[in-house]
């Protein structure tokens, strides 16, 4: 487990955490604002208390608000020939279009 502090306006690139069984991720968000966001669905804003389960082998990104920094846990989730795969960056034009 990863305690993670983001400030604002901070994401990640897309990435994969790939298992041929189990593995995943799961977030916990413990302060600020943020979102999480799967490929080709809408954002999902973190506040704390806010609990994310990321299936295996979903492209997604996460990060902080625009103006909110953003605090979360992250959890690797154990399975079977599991690894991790960094692809693009988020882009400006999309990230621009959270509140």
């Amino acid at each position: 487990m990863k305690y993670i502090f983001h400030e604002p306006r901070y994401r990640n690139n897309w990435h994969i955490h790939h298992a041929k069984s189990g593995g995943g991720q799961m977030l916990v968000c413990v302060g600020g604002r943020g979102y999480y966001q799967e490929e080709e669905r809408e954002p999902v804003e973190m506040l704390p208390g806010t609990v994310v389960n990321i299936p295996a082998n979903v492209k997604h990104w996460h990060g902080a608000a625009p103006h909110s920094w953003f605090s979360h846990l992250a959890v690797e989730i154990g399975g079977e020939e599991t690894s991790g795969e960094w692809c693009e960056p988020v882009s400006d034009e999309d990230y621009n279009k959270l509140r």
